[in-house]
């Protein structure tokens, strides 16, 4: 069966509805009745033929009104609601009538004298959102506007509406032409505002998450065995798994699981790239070597941001105990990454010197403090010794050596630093 083709317009829409009108009704029926025939006759139905509208339905307390010209339909609206205001002034509470109206442009069905489709449904719902004695356009309608009437519109929002399956744009007609206080609450739909405070509540965790674990990161990768016995490759994989615990047991540090650096055993890569790859600051990578009753290590710290070296050393030891070698070069490694002026920290806080207070991490005002409190002890040592033993050692006598000292902790020694970004 063929269906024939409906008869459609580009109309706009205009509906509107009387705030109250069940309750009204029930309180006294015939004088809400004779009240509304009133308005009808005096007010809404002059406008509405003034602006070249037709009444296309009319539902108790609602109305349907079509309009070749949305210009013409918010022009009738913005009439209407200020008569309204004014009428409703001189009578008492009781007797007041008031309207919601909401205005669309969209196309529409006329099928027996009657107007279907989206072009409806959406005037229909935009009235239920606009405020009482209010009007309600839609962005359709808005983007004909621009430029056309005197009444500015304020956007309210995108709004999920009954029975549209998207969002629609709604403008609040501004009848009183003072500019309305905006506010994000009023221009998000209902369901956003809890989605919102769930999100800037998760944001809010997740900056304090990232200032408190801003820590050095490290990959440990497995030791490349020289020597290519198998009792020298126990070694390296000993010495690499020994190295990745101990650092582990540090809580400054975050160390990268041998599971995921395991995959680089005997593979020649770019540190810059396992550093991307692995998301970490720093690598650590070496070698093992074993000559006869002797095995030599070395072992390489490496910035993968630059690819620069920021630490390296070797072992020469003799091999008759391989644990007792494995735990002393094991222990070296770390104690270096646990001093105050070992590489890593000597690094960081250099990077911390340079930074803005405010963008400062946890971690970098814990490198900035102990330094200060490091640096305090230092002179107060300088200042007795001095005292007690004018000779004594020259490193501690010799303002020159501690030049570098007193012009970042003050020339008194007493820690008063005029300037940098130092945690008192």
């Amino acid at each position: 069966m063929t269906v024939p083709p409906l008869d459609r317009k580009l109309l706009a829409i205009l509906a509107a509805d009387v705030v109250g009108y069940s309750k009204a009704m029930e309180a006294d029926e015939a004088g809400t009745i004779a009240r509304l025939r009133a308005i009808r006759a005096d007010l809404t139905d002059p406008a509405i033929a003034r602006h070249h509208g037709r009444i296309v339905k009319l539902m108790g307390d609602g109305a349907l009104v079509a309009f070749d010209s949305i210009v013409d339909a918010v022009a009738c609206a913005e009439e209407i609601q200020k008569a309204m205001a004014a009428r409703n002034a001189a009578l008492p509470e009781p007797e007041r009538m008031v309207f919601r109206i909401g205005v669309n442009l969209g196309d529409v069905a006329l099928v027996d004298g009657d107007f279907y489709g989206d072009g409806v449904n959406v005037a229909a719902r935009l009235e239920q959102l606009a405020e009482p004695g209010g009007v309600m356009v839609s962005g359709t309608a808005f983007d004909h506007l621009q430029g056309k009437l005197d009444c500015p519109l304020d956007f309210v929002g995108e709004q999920q509406v009954k029975n549209i399956a998207r969002p629609v744009r709604a403008y609040r007609l501004r009848l009183n032409g003072k500019r309305a206080r905006w506010t994000l609450r009023k221009a998000m739909p209902r369901w956003a505002i809890p989605v919102a405070v769930a999100l800037a509540a998760l944001a809010i965790l997740a900056s304090a998450w990232q200032f408190w674990s801003a820590k050095p990161s490290i990959a440990v990768l497995p030791l490349n065995n020289y020597g290519g016995d198998e009792a020298t490759g126990r070694l390296a994989d000993g010495l690499t798994e020994d190295i990745i615990t101990d650092l582990s047991r540090m809580s400054e540090f975050d160390v990268i699981a041998r599971n995921s650096t395991d995959v680089y055993k005997g593979k020649s890569a770019d540190v810059r790239q396992i550093g991307r790859d692995l998301k970490v600051r720093y690598v650590l990578e070496g070698s093992i070597q074993r000559q006869g009753e002797r095995i030599r290590v070395t072992a390489q710290l490496i910035d993968s941001e630059t690819g620069a070296h920021v630490w390296s050393e070797s072992w020469d030891r003799p091999v008759q105990d391989l644990f007792a070698v494995q735990t002393e070069i094991a222990d070296h490694i770390v104690s270096q990454f646990e001093m105050t002026t070992g590489p890593i920290k000597s690094v960081d806080l250099g990077v911390a010197r340079r930074k803005r207070p405010k963008s400062l991490t946890a971690y970098e005002l814990t490198l900035l403090g102990v330094e200060k409190h490091a640096d305090r002890q230092f002179l107060a040592s300088k200042k007795r010794l001095r005292t007690s033993d004018p000779a004594g050692p020259r490193s501690l006598t010799d303002p020159r050596q501690t030049l570098g000292r007193s012009a970042y902790v003050g020339s008194d020694g007493d820690g008063v630093v005029p300037t940098g970004n130092v945690l008192v």
